[in-house]
């Protein structure tokens, strides 16, 4: 097999993207993560994603980051659109041992990874407002009548707006009002704080209590995958009830952290379970992690009724079908499991646009600044928390944290200014925020955007958060232009749309053209 060579294009880009390095070192020790700089390698290989790493900063005193170098340079290249693991016709050789076709773009990915991901430079030059409005401007227009389209531009390193249409007016956000939700649980909540499910029996009593603390990736299955496992609380429970020389119990569940309904605005819907305080896989009724799903009208009764059949398997017998119960003050643990940390769901959150988990961080969020955790302390509580980091909330409402309720109001300056907030170094605690944001072509709700068409450009290079409903379009996210300059950007369209793709399309070019654009 002849041997594969860099393209030139993909060697300038490395090249560019090294010179961004710097913009990495001023994240938290660890909080960069391996997939972050490894995306995209297929062509360049991994050595150069594992120097990459090493650039980037002294590794962390736990070792981890040692430990995940070493990983990185053991695993296969992966990747998203048109990236594969050199197998069949997404592969290096396309399959048949020949360059040609088949052969990724993974060049703009890398630059991607190793600039967009970073916090701000302040050493290219600023786009001018007159030169962002002369690029940009001309493909806002064309809308249909009766539709408004809202954008706005924000330089992240100074924070300063430099173009915008209609940037103060306040329209349906749809999901990028997740990225409300996971700014105001980061600053209120904290990045580390992990979600408690515990199991608890009051004393001289004959009843487990299983309390919800509100984690929707509660997990039941075999392969928890890093996620808080109802399995591993049965064991623990299990153990602890023999201990005791207890054989049976009745089942009881606690879901007194949550108020109000728990049915979403919406309805019953494919998009999101009832909001409860205690679920295990999201309420998914088949054995999905991601999108729609069918879901349990009763999440808690049916996360009751799984871990009484696990402690059966473990030797408990229980009696009796699992009830509504409040755990008292006294109670006694006998097991209790943590999720992954709040950073970690945030990105989740952001990168699959999971509704289960917005819902519960606006929770989170209540639960933290002492607002009633429902639909609208919730609502409260996000707003509150954005307050305090300054932001611009004229015209804000929020009414879920999921986006799916029409009455969420946001604008394209708040959008902006949080992502802005986001990439400061003084705010590390966001950072999530950006690394969770879908990129171009690659992961979450942008994989299958931009992989083909007049927009292929953007691939790899825009990483932003879609925000979809019927008639409503939003993108906001953040890139890297051509100079250098990390930007932060939102795209808003709410109105009628006959064709919603053009709508789509229309965005993503806009992202792609910021990207590519020096605009001085």
């Amino acid at each position: 097999m002849p041997e594969l060579k860099p393209w030139p294009r993909a060697v300038r880009l490395a090249r560019r993207s090294v010179t961004h390095l710097s913009a990495l070192r001023s994240l938290r020790p660890g909080q960069l993560r391996t997939w972050q700089v490894t995306t995209g390698a297929a062509v360049l290989g991994l050595a150069v994603a594992a120097g990459s790493i090493a650039a980037a900063g002294p590794w962390d005193s736990s070792g981890q980051r040692t430990a995940e170098r070493d990983w990185a340079a053991e695993r296969e290249a992966e990747g998203g659109a048109h990236h594969g693991d050199g197998s069949g016709d997404t592969g290096l050789t396309g399959g048949t041992g020949r360059t040609g076709a088949g052969i990724p773009k993974a060049a703009p990915s890398a630059r991607s990874v190793l600039t967009a991901l970073g916090a701000p430079t302040g050493g290219a030059p600023v786009p001018t407002e007159r030169a962002l409005r002369d690029v940009l401007e001309p493909l806002l227009g064309g809308a249909p009548p009766g539709t408004r389209r809202t954008a706005a531009v924000v330089d992240a390193v100074t924070g300063e707006r430099l173009w915008g249409r209609d940037a103060g007016e306040s329209l349906t956000p749809a999901s990028t009002i997740k990225l409300a939700t996971a700014a105001a649980a980061l600053s209120a909540a904290g990045a580390d704080h992990r979600i408690t499910t515990r199991a608890v029996a009051e004393p001289d009593a004959q009843e487990v209590v299983l309390v919800g603390g509100g984690d929707p990736t509660l997990t039941a299955r075999k392969d928890a995958a890093g996620n808080a496992s109802l399995r591993t609380l049965a064991d623990e429970t299990a153990d602890a009830l023999k201990s005791r020389g207890t054989k049976e119990v009745s089942i009881g569940y606690d879901t007194s952290l949550y108020a109000g309904p728990p049915t979403h605005p919406i309805g019953p819907n494919e998009n999101i379970a009832p909001v409860s305080a205690l679920m295990v896989d999201e309420g998914r009724l088949d054995d999905s992690s991601a999108g729609t799903a069918p879901r349990s009208a009763d999440p808690a009764g049916d996360a009751a009724r799984k871990f009484a059949e696990l402690l059966r398997d473990r030797g408990i017998r229980t009696k009796g079908e699992p009830a509504g119960a409040k755990a008292s003050g006294r109670a006694e643990e006998l097991g209790a499991v943590q999720s992954l940390p709040l950073s970690a769901l945030v990105e989740r959150m952001l990168t699959y646009s999971d509704n289960d988990i917005a819902e519960a961080l606006a929770r989170q969020t209540a639960v933290a600044v002492g607002e009633p955790a429902s639909f609208e302390g919730g609502g409260k509580a996000v707003h509150r928390a954005l307050t305090k980091l300054e932001l611009p909330l004229d015209g804000a409402r929020f009414a879920d944290g999921s986006g799916l309720d029409r009455a969420d109001r946001l604008t394209a300056d708040l959008l902006t200014s949080l992502l802005s907030r986001a990439a400061d170094p003084a705010r590390p605690e966001l950072r999530t925020v950006l690394t969770g944001l879908p990129v171009a072509g690659f992961t979450g709700t942008l994989r299958n955007r931009y992989a083909e068409g007049p927009d292929a450009p953007g691939t790899g290079f825009v990483r932003a958060k879609t925000g979809t409903l019927t008639g409503v379009h939003t993108l906001a996210g953040t890139v890297v232009d051509a100079d250098g300059r990390l930007l932060t950007f939102t795209f808003m369209s709410d109105g009628p749309s006959a064709d919603p793709t053009a709508t789509q399309s229309t965005l993503d070019h806009l992202a792609t053209t910021l990207a590519n654009c020096g605009c001085r």
